[in-house]
């Protein structure tokens, strides 16, 4: 693999020059809570992957359903049934609520912010990378870099503790293919039960609607293991595979 930084000083011009035309966008290491970013490569990877839209989906045997509202509401969904049980978790703005065959569950708020972050996440992971423009997200462009032969625009994210959840210290890369836009590889290190370093392999990319969906081969590397070096030990067959993440059944709402 073949790294290489580029000082793009034509390309920063050009970026500053519109950022004041259309007043939208920030610089990456502004700390308001404007963190629209209108570089070319980013706006094309936003386009490949179509609109962030209303789905169900099947993940490991379970039901999901993710709502998304012009004016910044949503409704995530998780069912569970079998023969005598049907539980059914609803997390919105207004907080996270579960019911059994109907009837509300009266959970501990460590107990509500456990099944809510698990569902959060699920949804989440589904629909990138068009959560990339939330206002609590920062991102900084880290130059380019090949992975077998394939030119990658590199984008790392952190998040704003304002707004970013419970899990706003973990940050990502994002490797945004040159050719077509679209996420071939992204990874994470995250900090709860010890913490963690993941890698994640795009597959099956496919548009459902006017949504692209895409599966993953999860690779797992050592804690510490810092992320802009996770694509050598990839293409060096250093990472553990650690599992599959597939999305089935998806249809739009």
């Amino acid at each position: 693999m073949m790294f290489r930084m580029k000082q793009k000083q034509f390309f920063l011009i050009i970026t500053s020059v519109i950022i004041v035309a259309c007043g939208t966008a920030t610089s990456v290491d502004s700390e308001t809570d404007e963190q629209q970013i209108i570089w070319p490569f980013f706006e094309e990877m936003l386009k490949a992957h179509g609109e962030l839209g209303n789905y169900s989906f099947t993940f490991r045997g379970d039901y999901y359903a993710f709502e998304h509202h012009s004016n910044g509401e949503y409704t995530y969904k998780k069912q569970i049934e079998n023969d005598t049980l049907i539980r059914l978790d609803v997390l919105t703005n207004d907080g996270f609520s579960r019911t059994e065959n109907g009837v509300e569950v009266k959970l501990t708020e460590l107990e509500q912010n456990k099944y809510s972050e698990s569902l959060n996440s699920v949804v989440y992971f589904a629909c990138l990378p068009l959560k990339l423009n939330d206002s609590a997200v920062k991102k900084a462009h880290k130059g380019e870099v090949d992975i077998k032969g394939v030119t990658y625009d590199v984008v790392e994210v952190s998040f704003s503790q304002d707004g970013g959840g419970t899990d706003f210290e973990d940050v990502f890369y994002y490797w945004i293919n040159q050719e077509n836009h679209l996420v071939d590889y992204l990874a994470y290190q995250y900090n709860v039960n010890g913490g963690g370093v993941r890698f994640r392999e795009a597959f099956n990319s496919r548009m459902v609607g006017k949504m692209r969906f895409q599966d993953y081969i999860n690779y797992g590397a050592p804690v510490g293991t810092a992320l802009p070096q996770l694509p050598v030990l990839f293409e060096q067959g250093k990472l553990d595979t650690l599992s599959f993440i597939i999305s089935e059944d998806i249809t739009p709402l």
